[in-house]
């Protein structure tokens, strides 16, 4: 974990969001037909007033034929595998995913450092088909929801698994969970 301060997400997704539709040569509403997501929320996402799921930020990414990264990485760094970016924060102080750093897959890989606050819950929205996701859980014990089959994952324990299908995370104890995620794509 880098000991650097780090910015929130959002900050770098409506320049690049701009500046990737304009380049893609996209209006407002072909990226809305395009992506799925609502030209109004395209329109609040630029204007820098509107918050977004990460499956919606991917479902605009590959309208524009752009990686994820690429929405949420910060303009003003050189180009780099490393990405270090707050990309969710929770109810709890202690529940934020860190997006720590992407490498070309397929279409790509992004490695992430989850923690989650007693309590708190993460609910995602599945990915296309040929997605997968790996965790290590480092402290605590998380809760993987795979479509209705729950199962407690203790600090030193990992799962593979599809993400295509609705998921979740959740902090069934007392104290926080924290876990790398890796996604490939």
């Amino acid at each position: 974990m880098h000991s650097q301060e780090r910015s929130d997400v959002l900050a770098h997704v409506s320049g690049n969001l701009r500046r990737l539709r304009q380049a893609a040569g996209l209006s407002q509403a072909a990226l809305a037909e395009a992506s799925g997501i609502s030209r109004r929320m395209i329109v609040a996402l630029e204007g820098g007033d509107a918050n977004i799921s990460l499956s919606s930020l991917d479902k605009l990414a590959a309208a524009m034929g752009v990686g994820f990264v690429d929405l949420v990485r910060d303009p003003a760094r050189a180009p780099s595998a490393e990405i270090n970016e707050v990309t969710w924060r929770g109810k709890h102080a202690e529940s934020t995913a860190v997006l720590l750093g992407s490498a070309p897959a397929t279409v790509e890989a992004q490695m992430w450092l989850w923690s989650l606050g007693p309590g708190e819950r993460y609910e995602a929205e599945p990915d296309p088909a040929g997605w997968h996701e790996m965790v290590l859980v480092t402290e605590g014990t998380l809760r993987l929801e795979l479509s209705g089959s729950v199962k407690d994952y203790p600090a030193g324990s990992f799962a593979v698994y599809g993400t295509d299908r609705p998921y979740a995370y959740a902090n069934p104890g007392d104290v926080p969970v924290r876990f790398v995620r890796n996604v490939i794509a």
